[in-house]
């Protein structure tokens, strides 16, 4: 393969073959030998490289594509992995300075990263809370919520998945249960009418996705999301916003400053 010089086998190893050939595939996509879209060497190619056969060709590469470093297109063939652009998610996303400039917290800060921000698959309903979300908000499981469900998108590729949660008898018959939430999104809708926001509680998770949330954030075997749960209080310590958030791991960035006191 003159295009792509790969190592040869090392006979002496107790390294599995087909795990010495992903080692070197994966490294040709580390130091940039393989670029983001190229063609991997098909199967014939390896085969004949390595003299191996077909299966362990295909379980070195079945090893790259787990590790959401590939994907396999029928017909054409296994390319490297094209990765969205990465989001730092900054401590001081949610400043007010962002809202007073008309800009949601996830526009901001795309926008600064230099990248271009979508919001679509937005839906808005009535409807009773789940228990965690009840106790997180501290009302009744039998006090409705208006939930905002919407996907973000950044140069047009899925990243997040999000569901707002506010309580009914604060949202409703304002711009919070219209598609458009208007200029600094919810947050600020929420300080118009009296709410001003004092700081936010967030708990992260990793884990593997669920079957919705990979066809949501179109994502590569073997890619984990981070599961988000932020919590919005208010300056009285009120609860008034629940946002349930599912990220693609390789789109983020979590950065965050911390005092020292």
């Amino acid at each position: 393969m003159p295009q792509l010089p790969l190592p040869g086998l090392d006979a002496g190893s107790d390294r599995a073959v087909f795990r010495q050939i992903a080692d070197h595939l994966r490294e040709a996509i580390q130091r940039g030998a393989l670029a983001e879209g190229d063609k991997v060497p098909s199967e014939a190619q390896l085969m004949q490289h390595y003299g191996v056969a077909r299966m362990t060709i295909r379980n070195a590469l079945q090893v790259l594509q787990s590790e959401g470093l590939t994907v396999a297109e029928h017909g054409r063939g296994v390319f490297v992995r094209a990765h969205p652009p990465v989001r730092r998610l900054a401590s001081d996303r949610f400043a007010r300075r962002h809202r007073e400039e008309g800009k949601a917290a996830f526009i901001a800060e795309t926008e600064g990263a230099g990248g271009k921000p979508s919001v679509d698959s937005i839906m808005i309903t009535e409807e009773l809370p789940s228990a965690q979300i009840a106790d997180l908000l501290g009302i009744s499981a039998d006090d409705h919520v208006i939930a905002r469900s919407r996907r973000y998108l950044i140069n047009g590729q899925p990243v997040e998945t999000a569901i707002s949660y506010i309580p009914a008898e604060l949202a409703r018959g304002t711009q919070i249960t219209e598609p458009n939430s208007g200029p600094g999104g919810i947050y600020a809708r929420l300080e118009e009418l009296g709410y001003r926001l004092d700081h936010f509680n967030e708990e992260v998770k990793s884990r593997m996705p669920l079957r919705d949330e990979i066809r949501a954030l179109k994502l590569a075997p073997g890619v984990p999301v981070f599961h988000l749960v932020r919590t919005a209080y208010t300056v009285d310590g009120r609860a008034v916003e629940v946002c349930d958030t599912v990220m693609s791991s390789d789109a983020y960035v979590l950065s965050y400053e911390l005092p020292a006191r």
